[in-house]
């Protein structure tokens, strides 16, 4: 496409002399922009889909992805016949009965809220995400009255390894003297961390049996979660389970649950792609401001290129390779300083951390005890795309008018 003549000039007009360095310096602001944008870009859409595929596996890993549950208070009717009917479904893999209530603990003079789960220490152990989550104690020393408490739980409430932590349920017993709320101590048996705050800072997992016993629901469970082979298909299954379920018990799977909050994400993480793409918009920009300035500049020799024979044609393809290449390097430069960022971003980090002195990414915001990274190839291609395509369209104006120069008209006063 390009002579070897041609290549010659375009890279020779990048190199300016002395008293041309004002043009060179806007052609390097122009690469260092575009860089930047392209890296920025790949940085800030790979944290973005970090944050969602990390919350995903999380909050799938611990809540299943479909959750059959009853009102507040009550049992599901009949819920063995309808945990046995569900593993045998296509399509499921795990069914695991629950009870689950909200309640207060409190140890050392510290309280909070918090969120009971009473598991089967099999279906425990079935669930990867919290048994290769147990960083202390295990699930076989839960026993009768032994729990799970998560890792920002045990600091809060300065528990550790068989400490007594105390649970009350708001749902009390009427008495003679009013309400009473129901009281219990258990002892911590392990402590998990699955890396996500929330999870880590409120969920308390208890024996079957014992949460049978505090709730009130003797040889009954208030929910039931279920696990698929293809999460994408909850919304299907939680149709045909409607039809399976008693009257007055919900099946919710994970999409309706947490619709808003990963709604949220797609929303902010396309208003962040809109916005990043100015820079190397404005990048773009500033390559058509110093190629017009480079045409101005470079008139007289545009015209003793065409008295010598050069073609409109060779001084547009001149043009335009030089403006390219601003583009190419600059989109090469972005793209490998973003793969490389993305590569070592929780160590970078951690450097800024100890060298600041200061929390970048605080565990109680962002939900995370990490900052994550994910890169998407589709994705980092249609930045590299979108960044040299700009450049692009950028000299396509210079070159036109560098192309259209009267060769007469530039040499009338030299």
């Amino acid at each position: 496409m390009f002579s070897a003549f041609e290549r010659l000039v375009a890279f020779r007009y990048l190199r300016a002399r002395r008293q041309e360095g004002f043009i060179s310096v806007i052609a390097w602001f122009s690469l260092l922009g575009i860089a930047l944008g392209v890296a920025t870009l790949i940085i800030v859409m790979a944290v973005m889909n970090g944050f969602r595929a990390e919350l995903l596996g999380r909050i799938l890993g611990l809540n299943g992805h479909i959750t059959i549950s009853a009102p507040a208070g009550q049992a599901i009717p009949d819920a063995d016949k309808l945990v046995a009917r569900l593993r045998g479904m296509d399509g499921v893999v795990f069914a695991a009965p629950m009870v689950e209530g909200q309640v207060m603990v409190s140890a050392n003079g510290v309280a909070g809220g918090a969120l009971v789960r009473g598991m089967s220490t099999d279906d425990l152990r079935a669930r990867r995400l919290i048994a290769d989550a147990v960083r202390q104690g295990s699930i076989d020393e839960m026993g009768e009255d032994g729990v799970l408490i998560g890792s920002r739980m045990a600091y809060r409430l300065g528990l550790r390894l068989g400490d007594p932590i105390t649970v009350l349920s708001p749902r009390g017993e009427s008495t003679a003297f009013g309400s009473v709320p129901r009281i219990k101590t258990y002892r911590v048996a392990g402590v998990f961390e699955v890396g996500m705050y929330e999870y880590d800072n409120t969920y308390v997992y208890a024996p079957l049996s014992a949460a049978q016993v505090f709730f009130r629901l003797p040889q009954a469970v208030s929910g039931i979660e279920i696990m698929l082979t293809d999460p994408n298909r909850a919304a299907t299954m939680t149709y045909l389970l409607s039809g399976l379920v008693p009257p007055g018990v919900r099946a919710v799977d994970w999409q309706q649950a947490n619709s808003s909050f990963f709604n949220a994400i797609q929303v902010e993480r396309n208003v962040m792609f809109l916005i990043l793409t100015l820079i190397i918009l404005v990048a773009a920009f500033n390559i058509i401001s110093s190629m017009i300035m480079m045409v101005k500049d470079k008139g007289r020799d545009i015209a003793v290129l065409r008295t010598m024979g050069a073609t409109r044609g060779m001084i547009l393809r001149i043009f335009l390779l030089s403006g390219a290449s601003i583009g190419i390097i600059g989109t090469a430069a972005g793209l490998l300083i973003g793969v490389l960022f993305c590569e070592n971003i929780e160590s970078i980090r951690q450097f800024l951390q100890n060298l600041t002195g200061t929390q970048l990414f605080q565990a109680e915001i962002y939900f995370l005890s990490r900052l994550p990274a994910k890169m998407d190839p589709a994705e980092v291609l249609q930045v590299v795309v979108m960044a040299f395509s700009l450049s692009l369209l950028a000299t396509i104006y210079p070159a036109l008018r560098a192309a259209r120069l009267n060769p007469v008209e530039a040499l009338r006063y030299e």
